[in-house]
């Protein structure tokens, strides 16, 4: 604001007709759904008919609940092998594909595809290959292990849903991690090597330092989207067998969509909402101290 005259100049009425229509738009698509959910978190509400308030009654039960308590078992184990997973073949991969070798760009734009497709469709191809494709590879090839389905072994059902997402996942932290490679100036590794340094010396020493940032960056989003996991397990498990592949997003889904509880599912998903916060502010913190330490 224009403390001379008390108005808005130009560029401050840009700025702010800009700003606007985003401010409304995440309001009403994010902060006010977040609002109506807590609202409902306090009461019996089935998702239809009237309901009355229990205050706090949902929260508690959450606690207490042995099938949310394994939910959230299960999306902790899935989200931290998949961040594991997809960030060290995303690394390999980017330092393979930021290499000097031919045709690395059409490379680059081939592997993005599995990123633009859709979740579902990818998941059901998968199933498809799980149930069908697989299990005869292993008749023809008197494989055991591939004669059944993973999909319906409760101990390694998860394994075919960390394959589906990280073969999805792993193409966007490629990409960024290629970024992160090339602001690394090419004048910094001819010193390194001057100095002898080649291998994994150099890559701990020199790259990894100036990297950082964008490890952060895909450590953080990589678990955020893990933890969120929704379209694999529709398509694939539909959070079987015996729901032992059943993850926070899919019970509040399922549960409160069509099973009646709406209200419960509604207080599940505020805390559950807490927790992806409450990692991400952790991975943050904990990740920018290393990165000053680096």
């Amino acid at each position: 604001m224009n403390k001379k005259h008390g108005a808005w100049s130009k560029n401050e009425k840009i700025f702010l007709g800009l700003l606007a229509p985003i401010l409304v738009l995440f309001f009403c698509f994010n902060t006010l759904p977040l609002i109506k959910g807590f609202y409902y978190g306090l009461t019996n509400f089935r998702g239809y008919g009237s309901y009355d308030f229990v205050g706090l009654r949902n929260f508690a039960e959450i606690f207490q609940d042995s099938r949310v308590g394994h939910s959230y078992l299960f999306t902790f184990k899935y989200a931290l092998v998949m961040t594991i997973v997809v960030n060290l073949l995303s690394l390999i991969l980017a330092l393979g594909l930021n290499s000097k070798i031919r045709g690395k760009n059409a490379l680059r734009g081939i592997y993005f595809v599995p990123n633009i497709l859709g979740g579902l469709v990818v998941g059901y191809i998968f199933s498809f290959i799980f149930t069908y494709i697989l299990p005869t590879i292993g008749e023809v090839t008197g494989i055991d292990f591939l004669k059944t389905s993973l999909l319906g072994s409760t101990k390694w059902a998860w394994i075919a849903i960390v394959i589906v997402g990280a073969w999805q996942g792993i193409a966007m932290n490629t990409i960024i991690y290629i970024s992160g490679l090339q602001t690394v100036p090419e004048e910094v590794y001819e010193a390194c090597m001057l100095d002898g340094a080649s291998g994994w010396k150099k890559f701990k020493s020199i790259t990894l330092p100036l990297i950082m940032p964008f490890v952060t960056i895909n450590l953080v989003l990589c678990m955020k989207n893990a933890l969120m996991v929704f379209d694999q397990i529709m398509s694939l498990t539909k959070g079987g067998p015996s729901q032992s592949t059943e993850s926070i997003s899919y019970l509040i889904y399922n549960n409160g969509m069509s099973g009646g509880q709406f209200g419960f599912q509604s207080a599940n998903a505020f805390v559950f909402f807490i927790v992806i916060v409450a990692i991400s502010l952790f991975q943050m913190k904990f990740l920018g101290s290393k990165e000053e330490q680096l």
